[in-house]
């Protein structure tokens, strides 16, 4: 079955969806925010087929999330880089870990995210209003604002 295009929709999330909606590509900025920049490096790391990550990885420079540059250690290599777009879903992703670590737990070893300098976990992402209250689902509506 063809995926349908979300591109035109009016909410922003399809919109969204539409571009990161697939698990591979969300894993894929989530490696690229842990510093691999390789194809192999990549591929080694996710163990999805090449065919499926070259879609995904030119879908992604497509949409601007990524960018395809000269390797950094000066070798015929090249290397995709989150642009400024693609580094605005790192909220994304640390909720999407926040909410795992929470709601699907697992024994044994479990990863946490730290603050590098101080070496201290990292607090739960929170969404607040503009004079600091704390916002949950129901405090909030979505509104449409013409352009």
């Amino acid at each position: 079955m063809r995926r349908k295009s979300l591109t035109g929709a009016a909410c922003p999330i399809a919109r969204t969806l539409d571009v990161i909606g697939d698990w591979w590509s969300l894993l894929i900025v989530r490696d690229t925010l842990r510093g691999r920049t390789r194809f192999s490096e990549i591929q080694k790391s996710l163990g999805v087929s090449k065919n499926i990550l070259t879609r995904r990885l030119k879908d992604l420079v497509g949409h601007g999330v990524l960018e395809l540059v000269p390797a950094a250690d000066g070798s015929a290599y090249q290397e995709y880089r989150l642009t400024e777009k693609g580094r605005g879903l790192w909220p994304v992703i640390v909720a999407l870990s926040q909410w795992g670590t929470e709601e699907m737990p697992r024994s044994g070893p479990r990863q946490m995210l730290v603050d590098k300098q101080k070496g201290e976990p990292v607090g739960k992402l929170e969404l607040r209003a503009r004079d600091g209250r704390l916002l949950k689902p129901g405090d909030t509506m979505m509104t449409r604002v013409d352009a």
